[in-house]
């Protein structure tokens, strides 16, 4: 402490060698020391400290972590200066490298603070073509979390732009889409499943992500919705054909149980039971008894739906009681 009560942050600093050190062990050996020693409210501006002045990734990745614990607002604008790299300045393009991971690291705890402050740092991010893809795919999904529908405008732009060269950041960008719940994205959304369907390639997450989102969306009266996803039950992509029909059991839509029936009879056996799951989740017992009874099921579904009714369907004071009853007629 000072003469006037206030930290001497310079002091601490060198006292515990924390500026100095790389080896993020010793690091935290020096930080357990600090925590038996000051107050909540100390080891916060102490963390911030560290966080403005280390050079060490690794050490400042360590700081982050611990200082997530309080999400204390003063931190807030020391990992936005560090996403935006405001103290690197000197830093040559190969150490810029280095602070990938903690920029990354950086954008998952700004979003932690859920505060809008945040989303005009994040767009800058997401929005420069040049930086790199980890971080804009971080500062993506960081926005859907904060939930400011300041970003739905520009994640829309992210996931429309052909030219975008990394397919990964468009698929978090629509998963943040679907994170923010706006109908805006609706249309956009709808256009990637309408312009992508058929073949495998190099598009599947990113379909898998539109369907998702679009079913975190819940349009149930929204015909052109409901259409595309029933369109994608058509895709050669099993693992589309199970987001879709994910998505379509949450729609509500009135013939959401007629559209998914049909995939009972689907080539693939994963598609088959995920289908079943989904008719048992909107109607109940009666689909496990059809199937089981009918010939035109296969035996994979037969065998599921008795194992959905040995789980969800049997009694277990009933089964006790019939096993004893039967016990004593032996």
């Amino acid at each position: 402490m000072t003469e006037d009560g206030k930290l001497n942050l310079e002091a601490i600093a060198e006292k515990y060698n924390l500026l100095d050190v790389s080896n993020t062990e010793t690091l935290l050996s020096q930080l357990a020391l600090i925590e038996k020693e000051y107050p909540a409210e100390d080891l916060i501006k102490i963390y911030n400290y560290i966080l403005t002045n280390s050079k060490f990734p690794e050490v400042l990745m360590t700081v982050i972590s611990l200082a997530d614990r309080y999400r204390n607002h003063s931190t807030l604008s020391v990992l936005v200066d560090i996403l935006l790299l405001k103290n690197a300045d000197n830093l040559d393009l190969q150490e810029k490298e280095s602070y990938i991971n903690l920029r990354v690291m950086c954008a998952k705890a700004i979003a932690n603070y859920r505060d809008t402050s945040a989303v005009t740092p994040l767009l800058y991010c997401l929005n420069n073509k040049d930086e790199n893809y980890k971080v804009r795919f971080a500062c993506a999904d960081a926005l859907g979390k904060i939930g400011d529908k300041y970003a739905v405008a520009p994640l829309i732009d992210v996931v429309k732009d052909e030219n975008e060269k990394s397919v990964y950041l468009r698929e978090s960008a629509a998963s943040a889409l679907g994170m923010l719940g706006d109908i805006r994205a609706v249309d956009p959304l709808v256009s990637i499943l309408e312009t992508k369907q058929g073949i495998i390639d190099k598009f599947t997450f990113l379909k898998e992500r539109v369907i998702e989102a679009l079913g975190k969306l819940r349009l149930s009266d929204n015909e052109r919705v409901f259409n595309a996803l029933k369109m994608t039950l058509l895709d050669e992509s099993p693992q589309i054909r199970i987001n879709a029909i994910e998505a379509i059991m949450e729609s509500d839509h009135p013939e959401a149980f007629e559209t998914i029936k049909g995939c009972l009879l689907d080539d693939d056996d994963e598609v088959k039971k995920n289908a079943l799951v989904a008719l048992y989740n909107l109607e109940g017992r009666a689909i496990l008894d059809e199937v089981i009874r009918e010939p035109i099921y296969a035996d994979v579904l037969k065998v599921e739906a008795v194992s959905l009714i040995d789980e969800y369907e049997t009694d277990p004071e009933e089964e006790f009681a019939q096993k004893f009853k039967k016990e004593l007629d032996d």
